[in-house]
């Protein structure tokens, strides 16, 4: 009997997690659009959505691992590189966008997503899993990312004023940068400290994490579209402006995924170090960024339009690096 290769096997759960999440967006958007929530029923799914962050991140400190953090501080060179493409690159990619694409492509609320999707951070579960898949160092993937992600609470914010200041839009209320804290960071912080209690059970239920992840990012687009929908906002937004966003969202994983391999090749990474950082420094986190982006922008009818490229882009960075992720795994093996 012919054996299915390994690759084979573990792209399987990741493209069936790949469909069910796509599947479960599109379903939100459409209930959204349909049947939006209003007055207190809105307000309701507000609380839920506070309650349901603050657990998200909670779980997700009580999964970080401790070890894995101070093992992959020997990789400070591949660390700083995916914090610098991250955090630096990225954002100013973000303004690139900003001065390059006419006005009459993408509508400002758009526009403001594009530089809200350059200040976010990594990915944590996506990277890990294609690492793993194209056999490179899970280890540091797995330091990298959470980094990211325990850095983009704070850093994130900070980005999103300066860009959005600095371009004369919209500009933040300093207080979401206190509700972030509050909502987002001390969660994040206290679950990390109850990580010797209770880390073992988290471990064990991994699908808990998967279902409070998914869950939770798709009340907040269900909330945040309804928003929009009941606003009429959706109906100033033309089918080329879309159209457009979708395009520059390909672009800027075509230039991510080719700059992080260019540098990684150019300082001189081993190929496992190298597609730990194309992975890790490519990607931008949907279950962060959502939550993130309705403290930031709370209030904001145009939250939905917000956090477009950001379910854009996500959709996109799955289907390329599963297909780049295989490829490193066959060339492996030669």
């Amino acid at each position: 009997m012919q054996r299915t290769p390994r690759t084979a096997l573990s792209m399987q759960p990741l493209a069936a997690l790949f469909d069910r999440t796509t599947l479960s967006l599109i379903a939100t958007v459409g209930l959204a659009v349909l049947a939006p929530c209003r007055g207190d029923v809105a307000v309701a799914f507000d609380w839920i959505s506070i309650a349901a962050i603050a657990w998200l991140f909670f779980l997700h400190g009580a999964r970080l691992p401790r070890e894995a953090i101070i093992a992959g501080l020997t990789h400070w060179r591949l660390h700083l590189l995916v914090l610098a493409c991250t955090f630096g690159a990225f954002p100013l990619l973000g303004l690139g966008i900003e001065s390059l694409v006419p006005a009459w492509w993408l509508t400002p609320e758009l526009m403001v997503g594009i530089l809200f999707l350059c200040a976010l951070p990594s990915t944590v579960q996506s990277s890990i899993a294609f690492t793993s898949i194209a056999r490179g160092n899970v280890a540091a993937a797995v330091c990298s990312a959470s980094m990211s992600n325990l850095l983009g609470v704070l850093l994130t914010p900070l980005l999103v004023s300066a860009l959005l200041t600095t371009q004369g839009r919209m500009p933040l209320n300093l207080g979401a940068i206190g509700k972030i804290v509050l909502e987002l960071f001390l969660p994040f912080i206290a679950g990390h400290l109850a990580r010797p209690l209770m880390g073992a059970w988290v471990e064990r239920r991994r699908q808990l994490l998967a279902l409070t992840d998914r869950g939770t990012v798709l009340l907040v687009v269900y909330i945040a579209f309804s928003a929009s929908v009941v606003e009429g906002l959706w109906q100033l937004v033309p089918i080329s402006a879309l159209a457009a966003l979708l395009g520059v969202t390909a672009i800027m994983l075509a230039i991510a995924l080719g700059g992080t391999t260019w540098l990684s090749r150019r300082l001189g990474f081993k190929r496992e170090d190298e597609i730990a950082i194309v992975f890790c420094a490519s990607k931008k986190s949907l279950a962060s960024g959502v939550p993130i982006a309705k403290i930031l922008f709370a209030g904001n009818p145009a939250l939905g339009m917000i956090v477009l490229p950001v379910l854009l882009y996500h959709q996109i960075q799955l289907m390329a690096c599963a297909v780049l992720a295989q490829r490193y795994a066959v060339s492996g093996q030669r």
